[in-house]
This record gives C-alpha cells, sequence and structure tokens, in this order.
C-alpha cells in the first residue's frame, strides 16, 4: 500500500460512505496507490455538471488529486467491494474489486446517489496476483464506448475522466499508466449477491436487498412480496439493457455474474466491440473460445445470470424453498417474454413499423431480413441507416449491399407495401458507433500522446443520429485490410 492520501475538509466536493456504513461485510478499507505525475487527459464536463461538480476544480492540480484517489474529502471512506461471479461458467468464490476503488456516492442534483469509483487505482486485497493498474489506451477505451452507449440511449456506467498516472505499467510492452474515475447509479452486481449467499448469513443477504431495493427499486418495498418483486425488477431493467445492445449490434464480450448490475447498467468495457457485418455467432473476445457470449447467445446468457441471482434470493422469497423455486421460474419466465416483446418492437421500429403493424406480416419480414444479413455479411449499422433512404424511395445504397439481389428485391417489395417511416428510423438507428477499427486507431494514437482522433471519434459518436459533413469516415465499415478484430480482457 502507497503513502496515505491527503484529506481535507477545504475539498469542494462531499462523498458519502453508504456502501462502506450499511455494509461493511462487504468493504474493505483501502486507498490508492500514489500517481507520481498526474496529467489530466480528458474531462466529461457535460457529467461534471449534471454532477453538481466544479469543472474548473477538477481540471487544478487538488482536482487531479482527487480524480486519482490521492486527495479525499474528510467525508469520505474508500473501499475495494467484495463479491464472486460465474467466469465463462465456472464459480470463482472470491473476485471483488482488484484495481478498483469506491471512492464514495455523490448527492446527485436529481436527489439520488452515484458512485464514484476508480479503475487502475493500484492493488487491493482482491487483486489475485495482478499489479492493480491499467493503461492509457484500456481507460480511455472505457470512456470513449460507455460515452458512446449514454449518447445512444444506453443504461451505462458513465466515465467522468481519465487521468495519466506518470507511471508505466508493464503489458507485452511497457505502457503508460492511467486512472479512470467512472460513475454509476451502484456497483452492485449478481456476484454480489452469490458472495453474500455462498457465506449462508441470511440476516446480511436481507440487508444487501433491502439496500438494493432502497438504492434503485423503492417500489418493491411495498410489494406483497419485495424480494421477488426485486427479483422481477432486475428482470426487467436487464430485458430492457439486453434488447438495446442487440438492436445496435453491441457485442459485451465478458457477460460474467460480477458483470451484471442491479442497476441494469452496462459495465466494463474491455473485450466489447460492436459487430459489422450481421453474424448471430460474432464473437471478439480473444478468451470466448467457445463462443459463450456471442451476440446471439446475450439474451439467454442474461437468463442464464438472472437464475444465478435467483438462486440467491430463495430464502427472502419464501420460507418454503420449493414454493420459492416456483415463483422465481414463474419470474424468470416473464423475463424471456419481456426480452422477446421488446426486441420485436425494437426490430418494428428500425423498419419503421409502428406498434400497429400486422404482426403476422412484420414478424416474416423481420426473420427474413436477418437472414439476407447474414447471407451476405452486411454491415448491420449501415443497412439499417441505408433502408431509411429507401423508405424516402433511394433504395440503391442499401439494395447494393447485398449478393442476393433476387432475394433483397422480393423482401424489399413487401416492406415497402408496409409504408414505413423513415423518420422514425432515422431516429433509432444510428449513423455513427464505436466502430472498432476507429477505436483502435484513437487509442494507438492517444498512447503516444496524441488525443486529437479520440476527440473526433468522441465527437461523432457523442450525437450517433444526426448525419454531419465531414464525418463521412466515421460512418463506414472498417477497411479490408483491418482484418479479424480480437479485443481480449484488459483492452
Amino acid at each position: 500500500m502507497s503513502v496515505a492520501p491527503d484529506t481535507g475538509s477545504d475539498t469542494p466536493i462531499a462523498l458519502a460512505d453508504r456502501f462502506a456504513r450499511e455494509l461493511p461485510e462487504l468493504a474493505v478499507r483501502w486507498q490508492a496507490e500514489a500517481a507520481p505525475e498526474p496529467r489530466l487527459l480528458v474531462l466529461n464536463e457535460q457529467l461534471a455538471t449534471q454532477l453538481g461538480l466544479d469543472a474548473r476544480w477538477l481540471r487544478g492540480p487538488d482536482g487531479v488529486r482527487f480524480l486519482t484517489g490521492n486527495l479525499v474529502p474528510d467525508s469520505a471512506a474508500p473501499v475495494a467491494q467484495a463479491y464472486s461471479g460465474h467466469q465463462f461458467g465456472g464459480y470463482v468464490p472470491r473476485l471483488g474489486d482488484g484495481r478498483a476503488l469506491l471512492l464514495g456516492e455523490l448527492a446527485a442534483v436529481d436527489g439520488g446517489y452515484r458512485d464514484l469509483h476508480l479503475k487502475g487505482s493500484g492493488r487491493t486485497p482482491f487483486a489475485r496476483g495482478g499489479d492493480g493498474l491499467a493503461a492509457v489506451g484500456p481507460m480511455l477505451r472505457e470512456y470513449l464506448i460507455s460515452e458512446g452507449m449514454h449518447a445512444l440511449g444506453i443504461p451505462t456506467t458513465r466515465s467522468l475522466a481519465v487521468v495519466a498516472t506518470g507511471r508505466s505499467v508493464q503489458r507485452e510492452t511497457p505502457l503508460p499508466g492511467a486512472v479512470l474515475a467512472r460513475v454509476a447509479s451502484s456497483h452492485l452486481r449478481v456476484g454480489t449477491f452469490q458472495y453474500v449467499a455462498a457465506g449462508g448469513d441470511e440476516g446480511l443477504l436481507r440487508r444487501l436487498a433491502d439496500y438494493a431495493i432502497a438504492r434503485h427499486y423503492p417500489d418493491a418495498a411495498n410489494a406483497d412480496n419485495p424480494y421477488l418483486a426485486l427479483f422481477g425488477a432486475v428482470g426487467a431493467a436487464q430485458a430492457a439493457l439486453i434488447v438495446q445492445w442487440m438492436l445496435v449490434g453491441f457485442v459485451h464480450g465478458v457477460m460474467n455474474t460480477d458483470n451484471m448490475t442491479i442497476s441494469g447498467e452496462t459495465i466494463d468495457y474491455g473485450p466489447c466491440a460492436f459487430m459489422e457485418a450481421y453474424d448471430p455467432e460474432a464473437v471478439f473476445s480473444s478468451i470466448d473460445s467457445w463462443g459463450r457470449y456471442a451476440y446471439g447467445n446475450q439474451p439467454s446468457i442474461a437468463g442464464w445470470n438472472l437464475a444465478r441471482f435467483a438462486e440467491t434470493l430463495l430464502p427472502l422469497i419464501d420460507t418454503d424453498q420449493n414454493r420459492a423455486v416456483e415463483l422465481a421460474q414463474e419470474s424468470l419466465t416473464g423475463f424471456g417474454a419481456q426480452l422477446q416483446a421488446a426486441l420485436a418492437t425494437g426490430m418494428r421500429a428500425k423498419l419503421g413499423l409502428n406498434d400497429g403493424s400486422d404482426e403476422e406480416v412484420a414478424t416474416p419480414l423481420m426473420n427474413d431480413v436477418l437472414a439476407l444479413l447474414a447471407e451476405s455479411h452486411v454491415d448491420f449499422t449501415s443497412f439499417f441507416r441505408n433502408l431509411g433512404q429507401a423508405a424516402r424511395g433511394d433504395t440503391e445504397p442499401a439494395r447494393g449491399m447485398f449478393m442476393n439481389l433476387a432475394g433483397f428485391d422480393e423482401w424489399l417489395t413487401r416492406w415497402r407495401a408496409l409504408n414505413p417511416d423513415a423518420e422514425l428510423m432515422d431516429r433509432v438507428n444510428p449513423i455513427y458507433i464505436p466502430r472498432n477499427h476507429l477505436v483502435e486507431e484513437a487509442l494507438a494514437a492517444a498512447t503516444d500522446g496524441d488525443l486529437t482522433p479520440m476527440e473526433r471519434l468522441l465527437e461523432a459518436v457523442s450525437a450517433p443520429y444526426d448525419e454531419r459533413a465531414g464525418l463521412e469516415r466515421y460512418a463506414e465499415p472498417a477497411p479490408e485490410d483491418f482484418g479479424k478484430y480480437r479485443t481480449f480482457c484488459g483492452t
């Protein structure tokens, strides 16, 4: 552990320590390692304003020290959080924040609380042999993609800042080190509940569930069965989240139970990627050799994770365990129905079909176009944007993407007969996403000290539905020489 951080009552930021106080069994008091030469790389001023923070102070020397955990308000009690998790299907009883630190909770302008959490701030007791550090590229990656996801309207942790530490981090080669400051509704995970349930302390499990209800789903407290209501609320939030991933071609890549939040926010952007050519079996993570977390598997994996969550709640749902299992299973069945209904609604919108469209016509239309996309390896994002032009009468941009022209023409005739709404399509089909080749280009430049490509890409993806002159390359698929894309945990 490094030298203790400075504290001070004159720090213009107050941090609550609710998690540390209410669930001390899950919190290990800790401190960030000292950053030898901290330098702010990027600050999310819009988010700072939403959180009631002074962006000018954050840009100053004390603010930068605060963003690395080296200047801690008197009110704060930084902790590393404990949790378990199923990683690629295998249960690991003790994971936790190995290189992360919960500085505390911010009282947001909307009256709620937001966790302020560091990543790459040094080893903790949960580090499991790692160095606890992070490199500039991966931390900027999370900043870039999480902000792109937020702009797409997808629930996500937010990135407040990335600070270069002035320390070299050894990976395959030495890399410049950095710390990410991120914000979330909370960092409670399915794995948090698994950790507590494995310990067999029902009192602690009840306190954790009550904390989650108060923090995220207060209406559940008034339900006849609050813990079953909690499970249903988490399922509904996850159904909505996974559907939004699917509709923009996002592949999380590491849907372990410790990466499924209770809040329904996307968390952790290590081996994630955006699918280009439509392929239900698309996998980008270098360690997902069996395709467990492939694009098309994400709904079923979410259901599997929720089943593990249900197992932890059974003692609270009903004292009769057979009855508890029955109730949880009914709710889990509802999750599948919710997800499929939401996915169908979302796909209808992508095709410009309103909710009143004939389901017997719309459903085959949706299935058929996905089959055509897969057959011709069509770029998912570009196709739906080009299809908006087809709704206005210009069919060539979309038509030119297919090898099977006869098949697409037949589909196009059926689709146009439903009078699709081009304006609706433009509202839900992005033109700019964090395309993988552009992300890699931006991160390589940033690692070498040039932030301009990242700033330019961030500008494009921050308004993903609005076509703008001068940003044409940000709407184009990867060049052929980019090759097969692979991501890594830690990228």
